[in-house]
């Protein structure tokens, strides 16, 4: 009896220690994992921390703070696609494109099915100017994904590079299928147009008078731009001065050099029936300044224009300049100031000085549709054009218009001004001219 509660207390005891041991087993097992995945939660938060720095250094341009952050995780992971990737953007970044080119290289060749890897080798080929290769390129990566918006995008931009403008435009297109909020391919697709090199213009204007009977003036003008250095402007108007019908044409040629400015020659001619000039001439010089993008004054644009009218009884010079300043958020003002000379037969010759100023603004945007407007107050002004406009006399004008874009090669403008004259006349303007450029 003694012998076998022994035999029984000893293999209770035995299998007491065993289910001890079991427990410490599985606890440490436990550890061990817990262990484990604590370092691979902090492995991943490292990943995520060391990339937020580069973002962070790339976002200043400090790229060798940014390379030293990426050679640090390269000393521990060589092989990592995605550290050699960020090498290889750092590297791009940052102008160096050769070293650029031979890190994509080495990720393409070991990783040939991601096509971000084929876009970054692409990019680093256009600044490189190999534009085959990043036609090359963006074709495999293309035909990796083709559902993406910025692959397409960056085949217009290789297009655009070589010079294959239509085939450029509709991958721009492509990528407004695929992203119809993708502004920037919207604005691609508009620019690898080209701009316009012509602008045709026609208006209409009339003039409301309480001591003179109402005179119409309606117009018509080509503007062609040769090149970026020449351009010529013909031009043809028709008068309706009550019985009396009148008619112009006229011409000039305009040359600009980049540090110079410009310089416009030209005259007019026509059937002058004794109510506008018979001849005109005239000369302008333009020279615009940029000052910056900071200051309240972004930039401003000096122009000088001398303008010689010889009509049947009168000959009259002009000499006038002003001053467009360009404000923040697409303001501007102007100010100019007109010395006229009239030399009537009989009277001998008069001076008369005369003021302006004008205020543009921004009303309305979206997207290529745009509404701006501009009011302008003049003393003593006179434009020359008719008869009505020489002699001695003082105004005060006030006047205002719109200018709708209705599309990026489309307005019309409106416009109106009233003139107080001496002698208690009045001259009521209304004027309204469309524009297309192609």
């Amino acid at each position: 009896m003694i012998m076998h509660m022994s035999d029984h207390a000893q293999t209770r005891g035995h299998a007491r220690n065993w289910t001890v041991c079991h427990g410490r087993s599985s606890c440490f097992r436990l550890t061990i994992g817990v262990l484990l995945l604590s370092l691979q939660i902090r492995a991943q938060t490292l990943d995520a921390d060391w990339q937020a720095q580069v973002r962070k250094y790339a976002e200043q341009n400090d790229w060798t703070s940014a390379m030293r952050v990426v050679d640090q995780q390269f000393a521990r992971a060589p092989q990592d696609v995605d550290v050699r990737a960020w090498r290889a953007r750092i590297l791009a970044w940052s102008g160096n494109f050769k070293e650029a080119e031979q890190e994509y290289l080495q990720i393409v060749r070991a990783v040939k099915t991601d096509p971000d890897n084929w876009l970054g080798l692409a990019n680093v080929y256009l600044n490189e100017g190999k534009v085959p290769d990043a036609l090359h390129v963006l074709d495999l990566a293309i035909q990796l994904d083709p559902s993406r918006s910025d692959l397409h995008m960056a085949l217009g931009r290789a297009l655009e590079a070589a010079g294959k403008r239509k085939q450029a435009q509709l991958e721009f297109e492509k990528a407004i299928r695929i992203d119809p909020r993708n502004e920037q391919a919207r604005l691609a697709a508009v620019s690898v147009r080209g701009a316009p090199k012509n602008e045709f213009r026609i208006g209409q204007e009339g003039n409301a008078f309480n001591f003179l009977y109402p005179n119409y003036d309606e117009w018509a003008s080509l503007r062609t731009d040769w090149s970026k250095h020449w351009s010529t402007t013909i031009l043809g108007n028709f008068f309706q001065w009550g019985p009396a019908h009148a008619g112009k044409f006229g011409a000039s040629v305009a040359g600009r050099l980049p540090k110079w400015g410009a310089l416009t020659i030209g005259g007019d001619a026509g059937h002058d029936s004794g109510v506008i000039p018979r001849r005109e001439m005239y000369f302008e010089l333009d020279h615009g300044l940029k000052i910056g993008e900071r200051g309240f004054i972004r930039g401003l644009d000096f122009t000088y224009n001398q303008h010689w009218y010889w009509y049947s009884t009168a000959k009259v010079l002009t000499l006038s300049a002003s001053v467009l300043a360009y404000l923040p958020n697409d303001w501007t003002i102007s100010v100019s100031g007109v010395a006229a000379q009239s030399n009537f037969p009989g009277l001998g010759m008069q001076w008369r000085p005369s003021e302006g100023a004008r205020l543009g603004f921004p009303i309305a945007h979206k997207k290529e549709k745009q509404l701006s407007g501009n009011v302008f107050f003049a003393t003593g002004t006179e434009d020359f054009a008719s008869v009505d406009q020489i002699g001695s006399f003082s105004s005060h004008t006030f006047g205002g218009g719109l200018r709708f874009s209705i599309t990026e090669r489309q307005d019309l403008s409106p416009y109106l001004a009233y003139q107080q004259r001496s002698q208690g006349r009045t001259d009521a303007t209304f004027g309204l001219s469309y524009g297309l450029r192609f």
